[in-house]
């Protein structure tokens, strides 16, 4: 196989996981909360090549006697893209949306038995009788706890009402009193390029001795008194479906491009192949 076809292959196959990319985009431009990604291609190792013999003007030449030949491009990093989406009034009182970029919810996902902390944006909560119904537990719409500042959220039944304070504080209303049940625990992304998404809408920390990070260089807490969201309504997602059309034409495009010079370079081999 020539060089140029194996440069056209390799390609092609990074190609086709921008297109996967821009298609989960695509479908979950409805989904709340959902942030895109973004994918950033690199080029792989360059191969020189010596044409000349006898170059000219070898004594004190600057430029490369030869051609520099790639061998392809390859997907390098898939980046998260967690910019604000419009936020849409629902006048339900679990429903939250986080105001400020790169502010998360944090989130209990128990995987094989183990229990993870995740990270998402989605706000819409909804509570799940625990303890032999004698209390609820504020959960995501999989049913996964949402943390607060000691944990899983759990409240006692027995209240006539619930809200959430712009601050993350959740009230519930016995009687003629308001009683505090909790506040959730809303940290700021301050490296995000290096979540991982994990499906569900929702991040988790890397692999942090790999990458020689400690936890607070990538997730910090972020100040309670401070307006962190807006109750009663959801972040849209951030999907800009102009650019991501763009982006799938451009994808398709380098493609067939990529396909068409395996094809040429077969056609080419061909002819040759035939001279006598």
């Amino acid at each position: 196989m020539s060089r140029t076809m194996i440069q056209a292959a390799v390609t092609m196959n990074q190609l086709q996981n921008k297109l996967d990319l821009i298609g989960n985009n695509l479908a979950n431009s409805q989904t709340t909360g959902y942030k895109s990604r973004q994918a950033d291609f690199s080029s792989l190792l360059f191969q020189e090549i010596n044409n000349m013999k006898d170059p000219a003007n070898a004594e004190g030449r600057l430029t490369p006697d030869g051609i520099r030949i790639g061998t392809g491009a390859r997907l390098g990093s898939t980046n998260i893209n967690l910019a604000l989406g419009a936020i849409t009034e629902t006048g339900r009182g679990l429903d939250t949306a986080l105001l400020e970029k790169n502010h998360l919810f944090q989130i209990q996902v128990t995987e094989n038995g183990v229990d993870e902390t995740r990270y998402t944006r989605s706000g819409a909560f909804y509570l799940s009788p625990v303890n032999n119904n004698q209390a609820v537990m504020l959960t995501t719409n999989d049913g996964d706890p949402v943390i607060g500042e000691n944990g899983p959220i759990v409240i006692p039944v027995g209240f006539e009402s619930i809200s959430i304070r712009d601050n993350g504080q959740i009230v519930v209303k016995r009687g003629n009193d308001m009683q505090e049940a909790g506040r959730l625990s809303i940290v700021e992304a301050v490296r995000p390029r290096l979540l991982e998404a994990t499906g569900q809408n929702a991040f988790r920390l890397p692999d942090l001795v790999e990458l020689g990070y400690n936890q607070n260089e990538i997730i910090q807490g972020t100040n309670p008194n401070d307006t962190l969201l807006k109750s009663g309504a959801l972040e849209r997602s951030n999907v800009d479906i102009s650019k991501e059309m763009t982006d799938l034409i451009t994808a398709q495009r380098s493609y067939q491009f990529n396909a068409k010079t395996i094809s040429m370079s077969d056609q080419m081999m061909g002819l040759v192949n035939q001279l006598r």
